[in-house]
């Protein structure tokens, strides 16, 4: 199957290309190529960054604003999703939710590390296959809190500058 590839240029750290998987979550990569053609994620960050588990972005701008979208069905076993059997890899792209499972949407994670027990239980979409250098250089920035609701924030942003759909 051809897979469709995005290109991460992430501001002074550079780029990561991912390519992403219709035939195990056909509503996910939908919804997140639509968000790429709309330029949803330019100048969002990663807001949320732990090393050795993972990289979470999509919903936030560098004054910390949330940007929202409208959320799609959850496709993951514990959801009644069975065929979506991506494990949660190095690499992996992924959908963050609420307890809702069908809140995901704009808010997605990359992991840094393998995380078995988050298979089944969300949206796996895609995988980082260039750029493995990039997730450990945000993996590894200084983190803290933003106010009290807000763990593993970087403290200087991380921005997104832009995500491009790539010529299939």
């Amino acid at each position: 199957m051809n897979h469709p590839k995005i290109k991460f240029h992430v501001k002074n750290f550079g780029t990561m290309t991912a390519e992403l998987y219709p035939e195990v979550a056909p509503l996910t990569v939908a919804n997140f190529l639509s968000l790429v053609e709309n330029k949803f994620f330019d100048g969002l960050i990663f807001h949320r960054v732990i090393a050795g588990f993972m990289l979470q972005g999509g919903g936030y701008d560098e004054e910390m604003q949330h940007k929202d979208a409208k959320a799609i069905k959850g496709e993951f076993a514990a959801n009644g999703f069975a065929t979506n059997t991506l494990k949660h890899t190095r690499g992996v792209l992924s959908m963050a939710r609420t307890n809702d499972p069908n809140s995901a949407s704009p808010q997605f994670f990359i992991m840094h590390a393998p995380a078995p027990y988050l298979d089944g239980q969300y949206a796996g979409f895609g995988k980082v296959i260039e750029g493995d250098e990039v997730i450990d250089a945000i993996a590894n920035v200084e983190t803290g809190n933003y106010g009290f609701y807000m763990q593993d924030v970087p403290v200087e942003a991380v921005v997104i500058e832009t995500v491009e759909l790539l010529s299939e």
